[in-house]
Formats: structure tokens, sequence, C-alpha cells
């Protein structure tokens, strides 16, 4: 079973039960009618059966005394009903034949919103949605708002099919929503209307536009379509959204180093550089993350950094003593490991070192951190012959990017081809968030 790196589910608990707020002020027929008769926007037959249930809003308004509250709530539908004869649903039911005019419309919509959201019957209130927007009365600024309220609703009554097309409405006419969640909601919609196609591609068109525009794709949209790319086993591509992911978004390097990590399923010596990546950026997370680690980085081979990472595994509760019992040893070649380094130095700068040398020298130093040590040796090491030129392209950038020399960087990551390539982009998406801050994110879209 595919790993989820996308929450299956929004969590739609806050968003789904605030709504709109309420809109106080519907058309005062009785001061407008002698004005508008003439000019036929209501009708007669509206205006009558409209003032006592403008009345009657007016009177619920009042009871709510400014608050939303389910004890409010319940003071202003009982206000509401008392004044219409006891039952407020029937009332605006019985009204709606009345309402013929865009203008009719429009008024008893706002009425009826109103009182769905009182009485908390989402059935009335997506009605009311329902007549204002095909009204065509409402200002241009409150078209996208209500498309986004009609959708949320919809969504709320399980008819996702219309939470589906009023929400993409709102999102294709520009509405940003404060909670950022429109595109989730609507990604899940069409998920939940058997269209999971639809939902990929609006995260695809999301990620493509943003780039267009020079802005960091939103992250549920990178998810989204990450998520897809991972279940299909496509490298490739779930390489460049991993990569977009962590550059744009450093919290999630785990989940981003995690994908490649499983599907390029890489030998030792190369998922290392992998895992050196995973340990820059804080994104260790589990026991498993620090065996594989320790597992590529042999101690026998470089026990500075094993041990480095069997200590860190402790100090973050990761790992206990148990975990590591060769520590001690580990520990313990370190010293005289250090010690041979300026011979290694020497040996490899020789006029006749031996290409093998000179990266053996270069990957010890890069094990202990010695990025500026490093870097001039793989350098070296890549003009001779015989060498594995993806290897040393990628650590020659790696030992760059850590020292903060990140266009150098970026430049010989751009090198590397094979089975590196996929490690390579995201060093490479490393360097390119350090160099330079994300730019903002897409308006919202995982």
């Amino acid at each position: 079973m595919a790993r989820k790196f996308l929450v299956s589910r929004v969590a739609l608990a806050a968003l789904l039960s605030s709504g709109m707020a309420l809109t106080v002020a519907t058309p005062a027929m009785a001061a407008k009618k002698e004005k508008e008769a003439a000019g036929g926007k209501f009708s007669p037959e509206f205006v009558k059966v409209a003032q006592p249930r403008q009345k009657a809003m007016e009177a619920a308004i009042a009871a709510l005394g400014g608050q939303q509250t389910p004890d409010a709530m319940a003071k202003a539908k009982a206000a509401f009903d008392a004044a219409v004869g006891g039952d407020g649903k029937a009332a605006f039911q019985a009204a709606v034949p009345a309402a013929t005019t865009p203008d009719d419309k429009n008024a008893l919509g706002s009425m009826m919103r109103n009182f769905g959201i009182i009485s908390q019957d989402l059935a009335t209130k997506q009605e009311g949605n329902k007549m204002l927007l095909s009204s065509g009365k409402l200002p241009a600024e409150e078209v996208g708002k209500t498309n986004y309220d009609a959708g949320i609703t919809a969504y709320q009554l399980k008819d996702y099919a219309s939470a589906a097309t009023y929400l993409k409405a709102a999102k294709d006419g520009g509405f940003v929503d404060s909670s950022g969640q429109l595109d989730a909601v609507l990604a899940d919609a069409y998920k939940r209307n058997n269209n999971p196609e639809a939902a990929l591609q609006m995260a695809k068109d999301d990620v493509a536009a943003a780039q267009a525009k020079g802005q960091a794709p939103s992250e549920t949209a990178l998810r989204s379509v990450l998520q897809q790319t991972y279940t299909a086993k496509q490298l490739a591509p779930s390489t460049e959204y991993a990569a977009m992911l962590g550059q744009y978004y450093p919290g999630t390097w785990n989940t981003a180093i995690s994908v490649v990590r499983q599907l390029a399923s890489l030998p030792r010596d190369q998922n290392l550089d992998l895992m050196r990546l995973m340990f820059l950026t804080g994104s260790m997370n589990d026991k498993r993350d620090y065996f594989e680690y320790l597992e590529n980085a042999d101690p026998r081979a470089f026990p500075g950094e094993a041990s480095k990472v069997m200590a860190d595994g402790i100090a973050k509760g990761k790992l206990t003593a148990g975990d590591v019992p060769d520590k001690a040893n580990t520990d313990g070649r370190v010293a005289a490991d250090k010690a041979s380094l300026p011979a290694t130095e020497r040996d490899a700068n020789k006029p006749g070192a031996t290409a093998a040398a000179v990266v053996g020298a270069a990957d010890v130093f890069l094990s202990y951190d010695q990025a500026a040590k490093a870097e001039p040796l793989y350098a070296k090491a890549a003009s001779m012959p015989g060498v594995d030129a993806n290897k040393v392209a990628l650590r020659l950038g790696m030992s760059q990017a850590l020292q903060g020399k990140y266009a150098d960087a970026e430049a010989n990551f751009a090198k590397v081809t094979g089975t590196r390539a996929p490690v390579a982009k995201l060093w490479s998406a490393y360097a390119k968030s350090k160099a330079s801050p994300a730019p903002a994110a897409a308006p919202a879209a995982n």
C-alpha cells in the first residue's frame, strides 16, 4: 500500500462550522415601495409577502444581540418564528413563488440565508445562497464569497458535485478565503464525487500557474501531485515535485526526501548522500532514519560521521544507548582517524596521486564536515580519468553548498546524471532554498 504523504481527508471542522457572517440589511420594502414600484425592481406581490418577513428578520437580528452563540441563535430563531406565526421555514417557502424579479430573489435569498444560519438549517441557507447567485444582483465583490459559502454548504450537505461547482467558480473568480482551505476542500469534493482526475489536474494547473508567475506553488497542490506520482511509482516527476516541496516548504524535507528514498532504492553509497541531506535539514524523524543513515555511513569507514549521528539520535531521544551498542568502539576510532587526516591530505595532493586516493581523501573530509578541505580535492578529482564523474560532481556540489557557495553548487548538481540525479535534484533544491528566500506562495491550495 502506498504511503500517504498528503492527509487523506481535510480537517474541516473549524472551517465548516464558521459559515459567513449574518447580513443584517435586506432591502426595506416599505421605504422603497413608492420609489421603485414604477421601475419594477420589486414585484408588488413580493413586497406584500416580504414586508412581514423583513420585520421578523429584524426582530431576530435584535434578539441575537450581536452574538452568534448557540443560545443567541436559538433566541433569534424563536423571535423570527413567533413573528411569522410559528414556522419560519414554512414562511419562507411560502414566499418563494412570489420572488419573480432579480431584486425579489436577491432580497429573499439574503433573508433565507440569514434564517438558515440562525436556525442552523443548511438546506434553507443553501436555498438562500442559490437565490442570491441566480439573482444577478450581487455586487461583484460578493459573488466569489457567496460561491465559496455555497460550496462549503453543499459540502456539508454531502452534495459534492455542487460543492465542486461552486468552489471552482469561487476559485476561478479569484476569491481567496481567509482560512486558506478553498483548494483543499475543492480537491476533496472532486474526490468524494468520484472525480480524482479533476482534483489532480487542478493541482497540476496550480503548480504550473505559480511557476509561470515566479511564485511558490501552494503546499497543498504540491502534495496532491506528489501523492499521485508517488502512488504511480514515477521516480522522475516525484523527484521534481519533492524537490519543489522541500525548497519552498522547509518543514517538509522529511516527506520530500522519503519519497525519493523509497522510489529510487539506491545502493548504500548513493543513499548516504540522501541521508546526509536529511540530517542537514533536521528532518530525521524516527529511529528508522537514524539506523538507515548509520547503515550507509559504515562506522568502520566513516567513524566520525557515524559517531555524530549516534550522538544526535541519543540527544534527541530517537535512539537509546542500547540501540547503538558499538558507539564506544566507534567513538574510540575517531581520534586515530582524525590524526591521519593531514597525511591523507598530503598524499592526495601529490602529483602522482591516483583518482581513488583523491576521491577517498575528499570523502573522508566530507564525512567530518570539513567541506573546505573536501572541495578542492573533489575539484581535482573531477578532471582525472577513471573517476565516477557523477559521484564527484554531486559531492563537489555538496561541499560547496555546505560552505554557502550556492551558485557553484547548483552548477555542479546540474551535471549529475544517472541514478544519482534524483539526489542531486534534492540537494539543488536545498541550495536554492538557502540562496534566496522562497517567493510568496500562490493563493491557497498538500
